[in-house]
């Protein structure tokens, strides 16, 4: 990382740049407020975001996700497809790309469909999607063939394309919706076990390593996990991961009787946290992404048990990981500004033109889901104090986010 300081005398402010290289930065002087220091990131990037349109815009559009997208830092995301039409065809995702056209604010790079309608009974036409897609994902749902599997893994490597994979064993779930640990037994819900994500994980690395293909697990949350995945990429095999924020900073002891604790995977052990964040030191865990999840409120409101799954924290994501990592001195900047911003966009080949975003690290408060710009107000983070406010995010040398004066 290259660190450069730029100082404006005359309006007393204090510009420090975090990134590669740092942009012409004199013509953003005027968006910001006097006499505070700012640093300065590249735009970041999130391969695991579900904007919702087409199909569910009662809970996200494509304009209200990358605004909150552009608030949180944000200038390139990668759109999950569990969508209505699914993009599994050109048709269907030409209605998709059709949406990103006219709401996006940002850089929005679709994933193709895996299986025809998410259903893992019969490949989606991967050739006709390949030159429009980052890659291919059936995120919300595991693909539970192995047959299945590999046959898109080997077509993937044929195109050249990425197969992004939600790990979970349906076998192994037994109606379980919270991780199957303490919490649970205390409470009387009922558990998800880890074997039903490192279990998938397992199956996938040895059809990776079989085929050659570009494989990259999806929100990884288990101490097994981190370590398949680090024995594989000692193995040679050509594998990412990326988790989350809640997944880095809470653990199942955390949990409230909330939808907004409710997400998929769930929050684990301690002992998985511990594990997640020593993966992101040793560059086993490659990118920090927030499976931005959004719901209605009512969705949200049937408690752990009946909630939908899934949370929103693209607005929250770098705060978060700022206060409870690399303020304490756990992770590093340059690490989590790494997961954030070079390796995502170097695995996903997603563009970086002016890209970048503005952050004031003294700013405090406490998060408030009712000043969200995501349509989705579910976060485990609500009400905890953090550091770290955006204040203004340029994608392709547009400002898209500009916060208020104070």
């Amino acid at each position: 990382m290259c660190h450069q300081h730029l100082e404006e005398t005359n309006r007393d402010l204090r510009i420090s740049f975090l990134g590669y290289p740092a942009p012409r930065f004199e013509r953003w002087l005027s968006f910001l407020p006097q006499n505070r220091s700012y640093i300065v990131f590249p735009g970041f990037a999130d391969v695991h975001v579900h904007l919702r349109e087409p199909g569910f815009s009662y809970k996200e559009t494509i304009g209200s996700g990358t605004r909150a997208a552009a608030r949180g830092g944000y200038t390139a995301v990668c759109a999950m497809p569990n969508l209505n039409p699914v993009p599994d065809s050109d048709a269907h995702l030409a209605a998709e790309e059709a949406a990103i056209a006219a709401g996006a604010v940002i850089r929005v790079c679709p994933y193709g469909a895996i299986t025809a309608g998410e259903r893992g009974e019969a490949l989606a036409d991967l050739r006709a999607m390949a030159p429009r897609v980052c890659g291919f994902s059936d995120d919300g749902r595991g693909v539970q063939d192995r047959a299945m599997m590999k046959a898109a893994m080997e077509e993937a490597k044929a195109l050249g394309k990425i197969i992004a994979a939600h790990c979970e064993d349906n076998a192994l779930l037994r109606g379980g919706y919270i991780h199957d640990g303490g919490y649970a037994r205390a409470h009387g819900h009922k558990g998800i076990c880890s074997e039903s994500e490192w279990g998938p994980i397992a199956r996938d690395l040895e059809l990776a390593a079989e085929t050659g293909c570009k494989y990259h697990v999806c929100h990884i949350s288990t101490k097994e996990s981190v370590q398949l995945i680090r024995q594989a990429k000692k193995s040679g095999v050509d594998v990412t991961c990326e988790t989350g924020p809640h997944y880095l900073t809470l653990d199942d002891s955390c949990l409230q009787e909330d939808g907004r604790f409710k997400m998929n995977p769930p929050l684990r052990d301690r002992s998985d946290r511990e594990a997640l964040v020593e993966g992101l030191l040793d560059g086993t865990i490659d990118m920090i992404a927030t499976d931005h999840a959004p719901h209605s409120a009512e969705e949200k409101a049937r408690g752990l048990a009946k909630s939908a799954m899934g949370v929103v924290g693209i607005e929250t994501a770098f705060p978060v990981v700022y206060t409870y990592l690399v303020k304490p001195g756990l992770v590093p900047l340059e690490t989590v500004v790494n997961a954030l911003t070079v390796n995502p966009r170097r695995r996903f080949g997603l563009p970086m033109g002016e890209d970048f975003t503005v952050w004031d690290l003294e700013a405090r408060y406490a998060i408030d889901p009712a000043q969200f710009l995501s349509q989705g107000r579910a976060t485990p983070f609500a009400g905890m104090e953090v550091f770290g406010q955006c204040m203004l995010t340029v994608c392709d040398g547009k400002a898209v986010w500009q916060a208020e004066r104070s």
